[in-house]
This record gives C-alpha cells, sequence and structure tokens, in this order.
C-alpha cells in the first residue's frame, strides 16, 4: 500500500522539479528529501525521476503515477476543506500570484478593505516579473496578462487597461517634447529586456517602433525586466516610457506625451484551478476583486486620476 507522506513527497518534488524548492516547500534538508525519494522508487521498484543538472524530470512512469498522486491529493484536500466549511467560518491562507505593477500599484491597495472585511483570511500577495504557475501549485488564485490556455482552469477576464506614453518633466525640458511619431528616434527610450520578456503582451514598443515609422532605430537608455524600474527610471529622467495609466496617472511628475499616436490597451485575466475555485474563501476573494475593479475601469484606462477604494464595511 502506498503510503501517503511518500505520495506527498513524490508531489512536490514533480511540481518544483528541483530538490532544493521542494525541499523548502516541504520544511525538509535537501539530503533527508533525497534520500526519501530514493527510499520511494526502491519500494516502488521503479525509477519515478530523471536525475540531471537541470533538475529532476518525471519518467514515464512517474507520469502515470503523477495522475493518480494528483487525484489523491484533490480528494484528501477537499475531505479537509468540506471538515473546515462545517464552522461557518471564512478563514484560511489564500495565495495570490499578480504582475508585478498591478499588484504594487493597483491590487495591494484594494485588498486592504478586503483583509478589514474577512480578518479570519491571511492573503500571501506573490508579486512577481513572471507568470505564476497554477498547475504546479504556486498559487490559488492567478491575475494574468493573457489569457492561459491550461486545462482544468476556471478562467475570466476581469479588466481592461491602459498604457500611454510618459516622459519626466525633467527630461522634456532637457531634450524638448515629441510631436510626432517619428521624433521619437531623436529620444531616449526605457523598456524591457526582449529576450526575457514573460509574455508577447508586454511588448508595447514593438510595433510603434518601426523603421517605416521613425526612421532611424531608437536608442534605449535603459531596459529592464522590471515595470516598477521602467516607472522609476523614467520619473528620474532616463528617457520616454510606455507605463500603464494606473501608475503614471498617481505620479505628478510625469507627462503623457503623443497623447494621440501612442493608447496601448490590455487585459488583465483572472483564473483559478477548478477545485480551488469551489472554496468559499477564493470564491469570495474572486468577486471582490472583480466589484472593485469594475468600480476602478475609468482609473485602469487613464481616465480618472485617482483609485476608488471600497469601503471596508461590504454593508
Amino acid at each position: 500500500m502506498l503510503d501517503w507522506h511518500d505520495i506527498q513527497i513524490f508531489l512536490e518534488v514533480a511540481r518544483s522539479q528541483r530538490l532544493t524548492d521542494a525541499a523548502r516547500r516541504l520544511g525538509l534538508d535537501h539530503s533527508t528529501l533525497s534520500r526519501r525519494t530514493r527510499r520511494f522508487e526502491q519500494k516502488l521498484n521503479t525509477q519515478l525521476f530523471e536525475r540531471s543538472t537541470h533538475g529532476y524530470h518525471l519518467t514515464e512512469a512517474g507520469q502515470q503515477l503523477l495522475a493518480h498522486a494528483e487525484e489523491m491529493a484533490r480528494h484528501a484536500f477537499e475531505a479537509g476543506e468540506s471538515l473546515t466549511d462545517k464552522n461557518h467560518q471564512i478563514s484560511g491562507q489564500i495565495r495570490l500570484g499578480v504582475t508585478e505593477g498591478f499588484s504594487t500599484w493597483v491590487i495591494a491597495p484594494l485588498l486592504s478593505a478586503f483583509c478589514e472585511r474577512h480578518p479570519g483570511i491571511t492573503l500571501d500577495l506573490l508579486a512577481l516579473p513572471r507568470v505564476v504557475n497554477l498547475s504546479r501549485h504556486e498559487a490559488d488564485l492567478a491575475i494574468t496578462v493573457e489569457r492561459p490556455v491550461s486545462p482544468g482552469l476556471v478562467i475570466s477576464r476581469l479588466c481592461d487597461y491602459r498604457l500611454r506614453l510618459y516622459g519626466s518633466e525633467g527630461y522634456l525640458a532637457r531634450h524638448g517634447t515629441p510631436r510626432h511619431l517619428a521624433e521619437l528616434s531623436a529620444h531616449r527610450l526605457v523598456g524591457y529586456v526582449d529576450d526575457l520578456i514573460f509574455s508577447e503582451q508586454l511588448s508595447y514598443l514593438e510595433p510603434l517602433l518601426e523603421p517605416s515609422a521613425i526612421g532611424k532605430p531608437p536608442h534605449f537608455a535603459m531596459r529592464s525586466t522590471s515595470v516598477t524600474t521602467q516607472h522609476a527610471a523614467c520619473v528620474h529622467g532616463a528617457g520616454l516610457t510606455i507605463l500603464p495609466c494606473f501608475m503614471a496617472s498617481t505620479t505628478p511628475s510625469l507627462c503623457n506625451v503623443l497623447e494621440q499616436e501612442v493608447a496601448v490597451d490590455r487585459q488583465f485575466w483572472i483564473t483559478a484551478r477548478q477545485e480551488q475555485r469551489r472554496l468559499a474563501r477564493v470564491r469570495l476573494l474572486w468577486d471582490y476583486l472583480r466589484g472593485a475593479l469594475e468600480a476602478n475601469r475609468a482609473f485602469l484606462m487613464g481616465e480618472a486620476k485617482e483609485m476608488v477604494i471600497p469601503a471596508t464595511d461590504a454593508g
């Protein structure tokens, strides 16, 4: 008979694909986890992982076991949650993965009211410059810049937002304000590191910088994988930057330039695994975020300067 503790260890190594990451999440040291993984394989007389310098990857037998292990984990999780819900209390932990800029400038301020309304819930906010992997159980909910395509997810369009081109007052005073798109070739720009962009939805500048539109290639004074870093660089005069209106509109020293020519609309999507979406606390946060962001549509589209923060009392 399979030991549930062995299954939990197997699942975490399979999801993390790196022994060090799995050990940290399980609260074990690296060597203990390695021994227990090998012991489990010996018990089954089957190799479950291919080991290399790039991590642990499932063998065909490991893939077969993974399907059964995921099902066992799901039933164990749902059993525990159903018993907890008997108390009729909304409590527990929710881990929410959000892109870095949106998390810092919009989601964190909005969640203050949610925390006040539901003191029994603990929120882990993962503000990352990458997509959170729900299939590896990195989070319960994720907000992404492109629609996920993985099976087994509940997906909904959360909100639209707009980006525009900005420069600081100091930069524009020193270098002038471009009046036409073609003049961008004479200006310094700040943008993403091309080969490290985690989503094509972040390639804002590429269609604006076609040689047919601006002539000679532009000069990037600075590139960063972080939109928050790009914002800071723009504020301090490093160059012109495309930023979400929800970031730039709260910064008085930033000026919108080429307003008639540069307006980029994008969407955020909210998603969760089906079993997580059924949890009362996750549904509560899902619905709260949809309502709070709908109330802030004008702010997200650059049509309002201030964000609407929900009341701490839901009534």
